[in-house]
């Protein structure tokens, strides 16, 4: 328990590939994702208070202005923290499909562990938040199957850095799944035993064999999305460009730091209206 507020990250979530293999038959969809983390975040704060409270702050706060009980509020009363005063840091777009709100809840539910010595909730009051927050709870790189709650440690990930961008539209994902051509997908194949040996190991293994099973039916929705990723790949030695999760968020591989700096800039420059950000992904 900590007398003192505590802070913790809540970074953007890439799916480098995302298949749906399934339905189940209360609606959830069956998903087989690779996932890693940016070095890019919000931030959630949690204090003791009276009552629950929570503000919003940050380049990215606005698009919040319309939710009156967002995850973060939820995560909070999952735990049973009802008397804590919660910052919200917001610097990744609402609904861009890199896990924003389900990293915030995350990252709530791990800052209210500290503050208030409670436990965490059960696995499926987690998953009853998001199919994204028990991945983004756990924040390293795995696989996840199921609706969301299977995780498996990815067998080794290189040095990687991306750039992420998003076009200023938000695509809600339920939209998204129920414009899908297909839920019985194939799998992602065999993942290599001993990991990949660099970024363009990595990035012709993805292009080689998996995809977003989203990808089409979120650029039914919003058409920008091929625009951004074609934006994507046609920077300076970029490796591979894909959407993340269900959108509008596109991300680029890059073997370096400065290469992908030089990329995210060259994008800048060319679509000043984007978000766009480059950043590590966490080993």
């Amino acid at each position: 328990m900590a007398a003192s507020p505590v802070t913790e990250a809540a970074p953007a979530k890439i799916n480098l590939c995302l298949h749906v293999t399934g339905r189940r038959a209360d609606g959830y969809h069956l998903l087989d994702s690779l996932v890693v983390f940016a070095g890019i975040a919000d931030s959630v704060t949690a204090a003791s208070g009276q009552g629950l409270t929570l503000v919003t702050e940050g380049p990215e706060a606005a698009g919040l202005s319309g939710e009156a009980d967002n995850l973060v509020l939820r995560a909070a009363r999952a735990i049973g923290a009802l008397d804590a005063s919660l910052t919200l840091w917001k610097a990744l777009p609402v609904a861009s499909g890199i896990g924003g709100g389900s990293a915030d809840a995350a990252a709530a539910l791990r800052a209210l562990v500290r503050l208030t010595g409670r436990p965490l909730p059960d696995p499926s009051a987690v998953l009853a938040l998001g199919a994204d927050v028990p991945v983004c709870l756990a924040g390293r790189a795995v696989r996840m199957q199921g609706v969301g709650e299977v995780l498996t440690p990815l067998p080794s990930v290189p040095a990687v850095w991306v750039v992420l961008a998003n076009p200023r539209v938000s695509v809600p994902t339920p939209r998204v799944f129920a414009a899908l051509g297909r839920r019985d997908n194939p799998p992602i194949p065999a993942l290599p035993p001993s990991g990949w040996t660099d970024c363009p190991d990595l990035a012709a293994w993805l292009g080689a064999g998996t995809r977003n099973d989203l990808e089409l039916a979120a650029q039914g929705i919003a058409p920008v999305i091929a625009e951004v990723r074609t934006a994507l790949a046609a920077t300076t030695d970029c490796l591979l460009a894909r959407m993340s999760g269900s959108g509008a968020t596109c991300f680029g591989l890059f073997a370096s730091a400065a290469t992908a700096q030089a990329a995210a800039a060259q994008l800048r420059a060319a679509r000043p209206g984007w978000w766009v950000a480059d950043a590590a992904i966490a080993s």
